[in-house]
């Protein structure tokens, strides 16, 4: 007998804290559980939504689904070679915990990703990135479980399909998923990667050699000052992308704001700062309703207390018009919606 749930409460296991109530909710520990659940007449109909850490989803009040919580556990290094370790984690594992665990091995790669939050089997559906690092750079391949009957697919990282917050995950193949187990290829001579944002500046603090465990103390010193935690006010990170623009959108922003933060990224397009842009578009610390733009990262939204999907739209909308009116740049929120 599967241990379905009903009329599950989700606020605490979405981090933006926002109410919603799952009619139909499963623990999944065991991968067979999916192919149970395509034999029961009572579940089989039901829409199925995956939940992993809760970091990136902003939730409607009712959800008339089976969602379905990750909870598979393990690591595990499956081999090596001349060139680099072979790493495996289960989708449920915690993506902070793994990289620290990997870091203490002695594998680096991932440092830089470091304190993001949210677990191994999400990290692929949006390929997370900070600090000039994405998921992508090291993710060998996955396998993924089908959520219509349980049978199991390898995804390579080509077949993933991956670009900046994106993947097949959450286009062609969106809805279709839940991924089990992510193998990591973590180079033997990797590359230490410390011109991106505060980590120079944060190891020349830290007084520290540059080593893959400094970097990635300097980078959690660095989200701890700047991001709020969770459990104090709820927030989904990074709220918006950082928008890439044609060169002459640039240099038209430019041309007013010479103190543009920008990136090149890739032939005649820069990456614009989002958090700079809505700062400059008066939303750093502002409020609409109980949610807000955090005081001390403006690319963050936060919840004060009380909201609603609703809400949170009404704000996201708001940032996206004064920032379009401000600077003639689209701006595109990162989380999944359900």
């Amino acid at each position: 007998m599967l241990p379905i749930q009903y009329n599950f409460d989700l606020k605490n296991a979405n981090t933006l804290g926002l109410a919603a109530i799952a009619s139909h909710f499963l623990l999944l520990s065991k991968p067979g559980q999916l192919i149970e659940l395509s034999q029961s007449p009572e579940l089989k109909a039901l829409s199925r939504l995956v939940l992993g850490g809760g970091s990136n989803l902003v939730l409607p009040e009712q959800i008339n689904a089976l969602v379905i919580g990750v909870a598979l556990k393990g690591r595990r290094l499956l081999r090596e070679d001349d060139e680099a370790w072979y790493v495996a984690a289960a989708g449920g594992e915690n993506w902070h915990e793994f990289v620290a665990w990997t870091l203490a091995q002695g594998w680096a790669g991932l440092e830089n990703l470091s304190l993001i939050p949210g677990t191994v089997g999400a990290a692929p559906v949006q390929n997370i990135g900070a600090y000039g690092v994405e998921v992508k750079d090291c993710l060998y391949e996955l396998t993924a479980y089908s959520l219509a009957d349980g049978h199991t697919q390898v995804f390579s990282a080509a077949k993933c399909q991956f670009a900046y917050r994106d993947s097949c995950f959450k286009q062609a193949e969106a809805g279709k998923w839940l991924i089990g187990e992510v193998v990591f290829k973590l180079s033997k001579s990797a590359n230490i990667k410390t011109n991106y944002g505060d980590i120079e500046q944060e190891l020349a603090a830290l007084a520290q050699p540059s080593s893959a465990s400094a970097v990635a103390q300097a980078v959690i010193n660095v989200r701890q000052r700047k991001l709020p935690d969770p459990a104090v006010i709820g927030n989904a990170g990074s709220f918006f992308k950082n928008p890439i623009v044609p060169s002459g959108l640039r240099e038209q922003v430019l041309a007013v704001h010479p103190e543009l933060i920008s990136y090149p990224a890739g032939p005649d397009h820069y990456k614009l700062a989002a958090g700079w842009l809505i700062e400059r578009s008066g939303w750093k610390g502002r409020q609409l309703g109980p949610v807000g733009m955090y005081q001390q990262q403006a690319l963050v939204l936060v919840n004060h207390g009380g909201a609603t999907q609703s809400d949170v739209a009404k704000l996201t909308a708001a940032v996206q018009a004064d920032v379009k009116e401000k600077f003639g740049v689209e701006l595109e929120a990162e989380p999944v919606w359900w």
